[in-house]
């Protein structure tokens, strides 16, 4: 039995679902992600028509 966390095997981390991804795509969007000057982030196109950038989206399913 091995007693290993995420520190020591990086890679299972990264395999980590986004659950701004998921939100998007749960509520009927498709993801994009730009390569910008900061570097990626990621964009629900909404069935709508809007455009949001996921974690904005993320975090407005889930005010308190």
């Amino acid at each position: 039995m091995s007693n290993t966390t995420e520190q020591d095997n990086p890679a299972e981390a990264v395999g980590m679902a986004n659950p701004a991804s998921q939100y998007c795509e749960k509520v009927g969007g498709e993801l994009e992600i730009r390569d910008e000057q900061d570097g990626q982030v990621g964009y629900c196109h909404l069935p709508d028509g809007r455009v949001v950038e996921e974690w904005a989206l993320y975090r407005s399913s889930v005010k308190n």
